[in-house]
């Protein structure tokens, strides 16, 4: 599946930060009030920790939204690494607003950068090898694009969006449709010319996959032996994705298997947010 980019994400993005400025601001910041309205400050944002950025986007439109008169500039691109103490961007405008839309913001950024710092941490731990790593659904609810763009930002790939862009069957869907066979054939029925990935707990089911004509078959939980086999057995014909039991230990390992992709679901459910700072100066 082909990656996000941010050029496709204009509507998401002002569709994100609408939602939460509403629901940080609702009928108004009245903390903000205290300031007299003309009062003019600067603010600068730092990292106190490394990072891989991601989401300016997202902090341009909070200040758009919030207040035009503010300004944005950027000493940082996504995807670029960021050392402990570096100036992130400067802001200039409105104390008001700089102050209203201060958590917002961060609150983007520090998410984003953080799953974009995870996934170029387990990048770096599989460089040389020729898989690619993939992101899962398993996402905050209404930020999967934002935290899928993340992904890329740190050098890892896209797995599926959802559920209408890509077949992706499991145990329970082979169950139900009466077998491997009978799966694959029903969704190339279904939808032809979408990806039809299946997934297998054994060399048996994926020999089943392969002459159903999957493109892509995922390796549950199976030994390192068994996925060195199963790319011998598959030799090209589909693409092989191990999933389960992935972790920084494994994952080089399970790289050398010479897989295809490698799925983590980890990338984006168990973030941990970057630490930022803003200092505002009047």
């Amino acid at each position: 599946m082909p990656n996000l980019r941010l050029a496709d994400l204009t509507a998401e993005i002002e569709a994100n930060v609408r939602r939460a400025l509403l629901e940080d601001i609702g009928s108004g910041d009245i903390t903000a009030q205290l300031i007299p309205a003309e009062r003019l400050a600067k603010a600068t944002i730092i990292t106190r920790e490394d990072c891989v950025i991601a989401g300016t986007a997202w902090v341009d439109t909070v200040f758009r939204q919030l207040d035009p008169r503010v300004a944005v500039h950027w000493q940082v691109a996504d995807g670029e690494r960021a050392t402990a103490n570096q100036v992130l961007f400067h802001l200039e405008g409105p104390a008001r607003s700089l102050l209203s839309g201060e958590r917002t913001a961060l609150n983007f950024l520090q998410m984003l950068s953080g799953v974009a710092t995870r996934a170029r941490f387990l990048a770096d731990l599989v460089e040389g090898t020729q898989v690619r790593l993939l992101d899962t659904r398993k996402t905050l609810p209404g930020l999967r694009l934002a935290q899928k763009y993340a992904v890329t930002c740190g050098g890892c790939h896209n797995h599926r969006i959802g559920l209408y862009d890509a077949f992706l069957i499991k145990e329970n869907h082979i169950a139900a449709s009466g077998g491997v066979a009978e799966a694959v054939a029903a969704a190339h029925r279904i939808a032809p010319g979408k990806p039809v990935e299946i997934e297998v707990e054994s060399l048996d089911e994926l020999r089943q996959a392969l002459a159903a004509g999957a493109d892509i078959v995922m390796l549950d939980e199976l030994t390192l032996d068994e996925m060195r086999e199963a790319v011998s057995i598959t030799a090209g014909k589909a693409k092989l994705e191990a999933s389960g039991g992935v972790n920084e230990t494994t994952l080089r390992v399970i790289a050398e298997t010479g897989v295809d992709y490698i799925s983590i679901g980890a990338m984006t459910k168990d973030v941990k947010a970057v630490d930022l700072s803003m200092r505002l100066s009047l």
